[in-house]
């Protein structure tokens, strides 16, 4: 299947591991160029040289932390700058942080709505612009299942990505008519190196794979396994896809039909 992706410039923020990653990867295979962005310099410049390697499309590291509004304006010029256009925008950047309502103070509710939030507020309304004088483009936000339903002890994650969906579907409405299509992944449990640090500090003496199978038979994951970051990709570039192109304003579950809703 062609996704005609091909000469499309996309940012991808949180774009050095994991889902930030596969999503760059699965961009460069279809023959975009990826702006990937996140904190650490010598992480992220490995991952673009790796990736570009992999797919033979440009692949450019820009070193922004998302929660400052210069490093979010550097990072969309950027990618202008460099290949004079701006089709697409994932917002991946972020952490999950479930505390209990008692134990989170009022600097860990602003921390976190700065990094999931107010960083996807501020890249929407700085890449925005280039989609409308490009004719269209695709923004697609990373959020996770707790957004549509919010376990306890979960704030301040829960509120953020909460307030991330209904910024998804508002933004879908706003910008429809500029073909501008908005759509969000609601994320499970998936593969990732904060996984793999978990495993690293409390694994014991069971391999990666069998600490992935028990917590995915802990958490009674229907397909009876943990998420690929890759998988992730695949679906962020469909959805950002001429293929896909009758589709906005809606969040899908990737969590193996962990949710309780449709």
């Amino acid at each position: 299947m062609d996704l005609e992706l091909k000469g499309k410039v996309a940012i991808v923020t949180g774009g050095s591991e994991g889902i930030g990653r596969a999503t760059a990867q699965a961009f460069g295979r279809e023959g975009a160029s990826v702006v990937i962005c996140a904190r650490r310099p010598n992480v992220l410049e490995t991952a673009a040289r790796e990736i570009a390697a992999a797919t033979g499309s440009e692949i450019v590291p820009v070193p922004t932390d998302v929660t400052r509004p210069e490093d979010v304006e550097r990072a969309i010029n950027a990618a202008v700058d460099r290949f004079g256009r701006l089709d697409i925008l994932v917002n991946n950047a972020g952490i999950s942080r479930g505390l209990p309502f008692d134990e989170a103070t009022d600097a860990i509710w602003q921390e976190d709505l700065d990094l999931k939030l107010f960083a996807a507020v501020r890249t929407c309304r700085l890449a925005i612009p280039h989609m409308q004088k490009a004719g269209g483009g695709s923004i697609v936000n990373i959020l996770n299942t707790g957004a549509r339903v919010p376990a306890a002890a979960s704030v301040p994650t829960s509120v953020s990505r909460a307030a991330g969906l209904a910024l998804t579907k508002a933004l879908s409405k706003e910008f429809a008519a500029d073909r501008i299509r908005v759509n969000g992944v609601l994320i499970g449990y998936v593969k990732t190196s904060m996984h793999v640090r978990t495993w690293e500090a409390h694994g014991g003496d069971e391999s990666l794979e069998e600490y992935y199978d028990r917590n995915a038979k802990q958490r009674g994951i229907p397909l009876g396994r943990v998420g690929e970051a890759i998988e992730v990709g695949d679906l962020i570039a469909f959805l950002c896809s001429a293929r896909a192109a009758y589709i906005t304003g809606t969040a899908i579950a990737f969590d193996g039909g962990s949710s309780p809703v449709i």
